[in-house]
């Protein structure tokens, strides 16, 4: 069957969840992973740059 809220999730958030990312500046990426600054700032980051988990 087919799934039917596939990409509802980041539909409400600006420009679906699309952006620059703070990291690695690329552009018109999906920003979907916290990532906590040096300055204790929490910011959203593409997969590539979110931390990895052990």
């Amino acid at each position: 069957m087919a799934k039917r809220n596939r990409g509802k999730t980041i539909s409400h958030l600006p420009e679906n969840g699309r952006g620059t990312c703070p990291i690695c500046e690329r552009t018109r990426i999906k920003l979907l992973y916290p990532y906590k600054t040096e300055t204790n700032q929490t910011i959203k980051v593409c997969k590539n740059c979110r931390p990895k988990e052990k």
